[in-house]
């Protein structure tokens, strides 16, 4: 089933204003969730609105929001108030300024939509700015779920990819961590060596399709054999060696990652010697039966 947009409204540059409708580019992952149970008759616990000064159970349709502007005090804020804002940014993604999209720090990314042109007479103009768009990221506001964010655009395919972004204010500073004031800013020259040549080792072209959720797919194995009745019976997981030597950890693991990296080979090149082999039983075979 295809995306529905979530929002409809204009890409803004300059002067021109493309028709766009914003598709979320993400969906949420299909967890494994747990309802809270009474533990003596497994019946499902009720979480109730409860008001403390009347005394009694609230229903959806006696709720309102409210803004605390003093302690204990607040002001009614209704959907009809939210409504009245009318900043640029509810029906207009503005872009204002536009930078290399290696310059955005993926730490400031929040989420991402797609983009696409609202209706045939848009597609035009927002094809020739994605084309314009190559290895940019153009930066701009707009309002989404009842808040302004700002967002990040860029090129993708045939479209455009829009991540919300966190702002400055939001993001926490590095040094702030103060167990980071005990590493060290030199290191081993020759570990640093070792440790390149581990992790080249592992160097591969990128592919997320090849990482599945093996916690919720372990969780799932038990819930069925608990269902099914079936005893459980948890692997015994080994703690990690604390190490206490480095340079002698590093030789070991491009030990272990080489010698590993050989058993493939060596199986590639059985497997490729008896293909051969069978191509070249099989012209054998088809000569002797064309000479006969």
């Amino acid at each position: 089933m295809p995306p529905r947009p979530t929002w409809k409204g204009f890409l803004k540059v300059s002067l021109v204003n493309i028709p766009v409708k914003v598709f979320p580019a993400t969906e949420s992952a299909d967890s494994l969730s747990f309802n809270q149970l009474h533990a003596e008759c497994q019946t499902r616990i009720q979480q109730k609105r409860w008001c403390s000064h009347c005394e009694r159970e609230v229903p959806n349709t006696e709720l309102v929001k409210g803004y605390e502007f003093e302690k204990g005090r607040y002001v009614i804020v209704s959907d009809e108030d939210i409504q009245k804002v009318r900043v640029e940014s509810t029906r207009v993604i503005n872009l204002v300024q536009f930078a290399d999209d290696s310059e955005i720090d993926p730490i400031y990314v929040d989420r991402a939509y797609y983009l696409a042109p609202d209706g045939p007479m848009a597609a035009e103009a927002f094809a020739v700015m994605r084309e314009g768009m190559a290895g940019k990221a153009g930066i701009g506001k707009m309002a989404l779920y009842g808040r302004e964010y700002l967002v990040a655009i860029r090129p993708k395919k045939k479209g455009l990819v829009m991540y919300t972004l966190h702002h400055d204010a939001e993001i926490r500073s590095i040094d702030q961590i103060e167990e980071l004031n005990s590493v060290p800013t030199k290191v081993n020259p020759a570990e640093m060596k070792l440790a390149k040549q581990v992790i080249a080792t592992f160097d591969a072209e990128l592919n997320l399709k090849d990482y599945k959720d093996e916690y919720k797919e372990g969780l799932r194995k038990i819930i069925d054999a608990k269902i099914a009745g079936e005893e459980i019976v948890a692997p015994e997981v080994e703690e990690p060696a604390r190490v206490v030597d480095l340079m002698e950890a590093l030789k070991r693991s491009l030990d272990s990652v080489s010698h590993e990296k050989k058993k493939p080979a060596k199986a590639d090149l059985k497997k490729a010697a008896a293909t051969a082999k069978a191509v070249k039983s099989a012209a054998n075979g088809a000569k002797k039966r064309k000479a006969s």
